[in-house]
């Protein structure tokens, strides 16, 4: 009888382990998470003294995220990171985030899209070009 009873127990824990390991597979699946992908859409070359569009699409998978926590674009002229301007961006349309930006002088600056959405955090960077910067100048500020 006691090697019955041994033999039930062995077969109820082999079989509950088997279960588990296979309820462990499946819920790692369903967490996986898609990349978020941020796209600029802001022209390289931009103009001094007049308004531009900053701008950023937002996705993840083949669907445009229009839930994002936070999409702020950073903006600084080379050299002066730590003069740079932090401005919102506001959803528009599908995914796409925009926040308008005047720059007042010719240089060369660099913006990140620092986005948060769904759970994960992305900044993608690009190069500006303002106006006709004379790039052979040092920078003195």
């Amino acid at each position: 009888m006691k090697k019955g009873i041994a033999a039930f127990t062995l077969t109820a824990m082999v079989l509950t382990g088997c279960g588990a390991e296979e309820a462990n597979h499946t819920n790692h699946e369903e967490t996986t998470f898609q990349e978020i992908v941020v796209q600029i859409q802001t022209p390289e070359q931009l103009p001094v003294g007049e308004e531009v569009v900053l701008a950023a699409k937002v996705s993840q998978g083949e669907k445009a995220v229009d839930d994002a926590d936070k999409v702020e674009f950073e903006v600084w002229e080379s050299g002066l990171r730590d003069e740079g301007q932090m401005i919102e961006g506001t959803l528009t349309k599908d995914g796409v985030y925009e926040a308008n930006y005047t720059f007042d002088h010719d240089g060369v600056y660099y913006m990140f899209a620092h986005t948060t959405a769904r759970g994960l955090h992305t900044m993608p960077k690009q190069k500006l070009t303002v106006g006709s910067p004379d790039l052979s100048a040092r920078i003195t500020r």
